[in-house]
């Protein structure tokens, strides 16, 4: 039987890498497989390698790990493919994304879906995406694609929409939705086993039904529960709570799939220049992922050597979907679990060709995905302020048009709601010109 090899780009999000692969150790399915570790950066590389030999030594597995420093090589013969790709890293890309709009009175707190940092984010990750697809459908053309990296829609889509790469988007945020909203809540224990539907695009998924076990409707007590303490927040214990998704529930009716502190930049109604108050009374975390990169780079020596020192790196599968969707191909039984693909007529009130996150079941025919039908008119309507900017920056890479750029951030919603059409336009020149060859060519 031939090995089956997973090629994993990026490699050096140890903590990442980690889950993914440690999950693929701790299945018997794929006991004896290859994983061909590839990144950039070689130091990370080699962490990652490190540790992923040592979770092998204690789960007494029997695959290979090999890092590769030639992404070809990587990729060649691969059965599947594990993308965690980030294009111009924390510095100096991460960074030019937030500094350069602060100047401008942008605020923002992640900078990787939506907004112009996500806009930019995409543009740069699209220049790369468009060799490593060639590179797959060279040299291993029937490998799945299991694709990790933001701007979800926008990377996912073109794969599937301008390559001839087998594609799927994975996102946290789907399965973990139901399991936070309750737990915050302080209703995991009354409803141990729920029932849900979530569908709509990355990181503005709708939770359109959740229900007990009996298939009884909750969302009246969720409702209420939440409601209660977007009116008296100082209930709510948590630093960063989910406000903004309680409000988004309060005013749209139902529940986002996607963290507070990422949807605070996501529509036009929190981070407003003329309501600062906004930020405190939503507990908006404003640069989130700057202080994250912070923390992670400032912790991450040290707990490095804490794993290596004590030798007995254990490893318990974690929720990721990346390992049981392998096995689901190899084996041919079933798994279902909301992934992003190509709209094709699923949800009929989103344009067809927009990437949208509904259920789909892997099998020994690859991936399918599942009908819905319509979304309510309100959630569409949100969901399309997204599609119009995925589309645009697509758009923009493939035919190499810089008018596309500035139309996907005059798009944006936080950006039009804070910018005038003169700033929006001077601060996308002052970020092309800042990233310089990280972004595609564009006239």
């Amino acid at each position: 039987m031939k090995q089956t090899k997973v090629a994993f780009l990026g490699a050096g999000s140890t903590i990442f890498a980690r889950n993914v692969i440690g999950d693929c150790m701790v299945s018997g399915v794929l006991e004896g497989a290859e994983y061909a570790l590839f990144d950039i950066d070689q130091g990370r590389l080699s962490e990652s390698k490190l540790i992923l030999d040592n979770i092998r030594a204690n789960l007494g597995s029997q695959c290979d790990i090999v890092a590769y420093d030639d992404r070809r090589e990587a990729l060649k013969d691969a059965g599947f493919i594990v993308n965690a790709i980030q294009v111009g890293g924390y510095k100096p890309c991460t960074v030019t994304d937030f500094t350069i709009p602060a100047e401008y009175g942008l605020k923002q707190t992640i900078a990787d879906t939506l907004g112009i940092g996500g806009i930019m984010r995409g543009l740069r990750t699209l220049k790369v995406m468009k060799g490593i697809a060639q590179d797959i459908e060279e040299l291993c053309p029937d490998a799945w694609f299991l694709n990790y990296v933001n701007p979800m829609s926008i990377v996912t889509g073109y794969m599937q929409r301008y390559t001839a790469v087998k594609t799927i988007g994975l996102c946290h945020s789907v399965q973990e939705c139901v399991k936070h909203l309750l737990r915050d809540l302080g209703l995991e224990e009354k409803y141990p086993h729920p029932r849900s539907v979530i569908a709509g695009i990355n990181h503005m998924g709708w939770l359109l039904k959740v229900a007990d076990q009996y298939d009884n409707d909750i969302y009246p007590v969720i409702k209420k529960k939440a409601f209660s303490y977007l009116d008296n927040p100082e209930q709510y214990e948590k630093s960063y709570p989910d406000l903004i998704r309680y409000e988004m529930m309060r005013q749209f009716g139902y529940y986002i799939t996607e963290s507070s502190e990422h949807a605070a930049e996501y529509y036009p109604y929190f981070i407003k220049r003329q309501y600062p108050e906004l930020i405190d009374e939503y507990r908006i975390p404003i640069n989130e992922y700057i202080t994250r990169c912070e923390d992670q780079i400032a912790g991450w020596d040290a707990m490095k050597q804490k794993i290596l020192d004590d030798g007995k790196v254990a490893h318990t599968r974690t929720t990721e979907y990346g390992s049981r969707i392998i096995e689901a191909i190899l084996t041919g039984v079933s798994f279902e679990f909301g992934g992003n693909v190509l709209n094709e007529g699923v949800i009929t009130n989103l344009p067809y060709n927009a990437c949208i996150e509904v259920k789909c079941i892997a099998d020994g025919n690859g991936v399918q995905k599942t009908f819905l039908g319509k979304l309510p008119p309100q959630l569409a309507a949100l969901n399309r302020t997204h599609i119009n900017v995925h589309e645009l920056v697509i758009q923009a890479f493939v035919q190499k048009r810089k008018d596309h750029v500035y139309q996907a951030a005059l798009l944006d919603p936080h950006t039009a709601s804070e910018l005038s059409i003169e700033d929006t336009r001077a601060m996308v020149d002052e970020l092309i010109t800042l990233h310089g060859d990280w972004l595609p060519e564009m006239r």
